[in-house]
């Protein structure tokens, strides 16, 4: 941060210098130091500053000034001021050329100019320079900070860095999106959401970046990159260890990188945050609110009919459509697991909100996919949809619907799995309640039935809930206890399936090979496996009475969970 040579010119002390060579240069060169220096230079001699010399060391040797001089300018220092009237009487015309076929300044100043007063002047000038960049950089700061907090869109970001830096800019979300661009061409943000762009690398970068500002807290966080052949920078945008997005922004040929630039930047980084973050929160409201109401729909039998038709129209619902109703259990593959102790889940961020993001982004693509609406909530490790459906092709549709879900998810989240259970909702809208009880049934009745990761209809539940109906008779209860208690006692004690073995003998009709090939046993195991339920049982596989007393009671003892959990 320094000052043109212009503004160290036009103050008072140097009112009796003259200017030699570079006057040109005067609003171009910045100073950012002054300092005295005699020969030999080396290294002592830094870019942009304004170098004060007596001549002392060249001792009226015109060579020795020249290459002093020369020295001077190969370091990078913006001006020279040279004390005339003892050791050099007037500076030769040699060196006034040298200077000027480098477009360096050269001021001749008189011996009673003393270098503490100059150091002085242009350390004052340069601390008022860098006071107003900094009042500048604040009121910029306050500027982007107000543009967010009045509504404004993140268009009037790249509006004000074009604005104040001169910057061709954009802003994107984290996947590419385009949220707002000033002067970009069509293709340059085509190439972005497309991801067709190369990042350059370190070498190449510096060339763009310098490595003067590499101790500011933006520099590493800048990236530069190729984008249909023009070179742009991006940064990211963070909130809350969350990436939400980048900053882009495209130097011109001859725009050279600064500490304003890139305090400004800084700030421009900062406002798109607080954009990003006031957003997000907007949006997690409108979920809360509508994840509140549809769980309220599905959970609790309604009250109000015209209240709350009302609130579904403020959230965007329409409850006058035909519905059906899906429930989903979400668990691991290897073994049913309450969430948040799913630690499978993939990206490494992983939690059960992440998971249900991406559940939720399925059932988003896959409702629009088919052209219906969808509601959707997740209660702990429980997904709950509404999905319109014509009733009399809701199978087909909710069939079509999982399909779409479940081959997405499968990709994406290769640990886990959702069991489904689907009933129909009636047209009244008390039907939303009635319709969760009745997938929630299905559901439970398919986890009971079968694997999981399975889909369950309310209406093939029938036989179950008959023998749900069945199972409050005392009696019953009695007899269910006596035939099967000791095959599961057995089960549980020698780690057999004595149970399983006979309902996958009962489902092929009795064919013992059928039954052996499916359950993976030679057949005189199975056959020992048979012996061994008839002996426990005091029933005759042989008798058809007894095998469907057997089949009966065990299909009765499965649904006993279900059932003390239906009361």
């Amino acid at each position: 941060m320094g000052v043109f040579a212009a503004q160290i010119i036009q103050k008072p002390l140097f009112a009796s210098a003259a200017i030699r060579s570079g006057e040109s240069e005067l609003f171009v060169k910045e100073i950012e130091w002054v300092s005295v220096m005699e020969m030999p230079v080396e290294n002592f001699v830094r870019e942009k500053e304004f170098v004060l010399t007596t001549g002392i060391g060249c001792s009226g040797n015109v060579e020795l000034l020249e290459k002093f001089v020369q020295d001077v300018i190969e370091s990078g220092a913006s001006m020279l001021g040279i004390a005339t009237g003892r050791h050099i009487f007037d500076i030769p015309d040699r060196i006034i050329d040298l200077a000027e076929k480098n477009d360096f300044i050269i001021i001749a100043l008189p011996w009673d100019i003393r270098f503490g007063d100059v150091i002085q002047a242009v350390l004052e000038e340069i601390n008022r320079g860098m006071q107003e960049e900094r009042q500048q950089s604040e009121e910029i700061r306050q500027e982007f900070i107000n543009r967010v907090l009045e509504e404004s869109d993140v268009q009037e970001i790249t509006e004000a860095l074009e604005r104040h830096l001169g910057l061709p800019a954009m802003i994107t979300e984290y996947d590419g999106s385009m949220r707002a661009a000033n002067k970009v061409k069509e293709d340059v943000m085509r190439a972005v959401e497309t991801g067709e762009t190369q990042l350059l690398e370190d070498f190449e970068a510096a060339e763009h970046l310098g490595s003067q500002f590499s101790e500011h807290r933006l520099h590493p966080q800048i990236y530069v990159l190729d984008i249909s052949g023009e070179r742009w920078c991006r940064i990211l945008v963070n909130t809350n260890h969350r990436k939400q997005g980048y900053l882009w922004f495209k130097l011109g040929l001859s725009q050279e990188i600064s500490w304003f630039m890139m305090n400004v930047l800084e700030h421009a980084v900062t406002a798109c945050a607080l954009f990003f973050i006031k957003e997000n929160a907007i949006e997690m409201t409108e979920i809360r609110l509508k994840d509140n109401f549809i769980l309220h729909l599905a959970k609790n039998a309604s009250e109000n009919e015209n209240a709350l038709r009302s609130k579904a129209e403020l959230l965007g619902y329409d409850l006058s459509l035909p519905y059906l109703c899906i429930v989903g259990e979400i668990h691991l593959r290897s073994k049913k697991a309450d969430f948040p102790s799913f630690e499978a889940d993939n990206p490494p961020t992983s939690s059960l909100q992440n998971v249900n993001y991406y559940i939720q982004k399925e059932i988003t693509n896959a409702a629009k996919f088919l052209s219906k609406k969808a509601m959707t909530t997740f209660d702990e490790n429980e997904v709950i949809i509404f999905l319109e459906a014509d009733y009399h092709i809701y199978t087909e549709t909710a069939n079509q619907f999982l399909d779409s879900v479940d081959r997405r998810l499968n990709e994406m989240l290769t640990e886990m799995e959702i069991t489904w259970g689907i009933a129909l909702k009636r047209d009244e809208l008390q039907g939303f309640h009635v319709s969760y009880k009745e997938a929630k049934t299905a559901l439970e009745m398919g986890m009971r039935k079968s694997e999981s990761g399975g889909r369950t209809f309310y209406s093939d539940t029938r036989i179950n809930r008959v023998l749900l109906a069945m199972s409050e008779s005392k009696e019953i209860e009695k007899l269910v206890k006596e035939v099967v208690k000791p095959l599961a006692d057995y089960d549980q004690k020698r780690q057999t399936d004595l149970i399983e073995t006979f309902m996958a003998y009962s489902k092929y009709n009795g064919n013992v090979s059928q039954t052996a090939r499916a359950l993976h046993l030679h057949r005189q195991s199975l056959l020992y496996r048979l012996r061994n339920i008839e002996s426990l049982t005091k029933l005759s596989l042989l008798e058809a009475d007894d095998v469907f007393l057997l089949e009966l009671t065990i299909r009765l003892w499965q649904l006993q969970d279900l059932h003390h959990m239906q009361k």
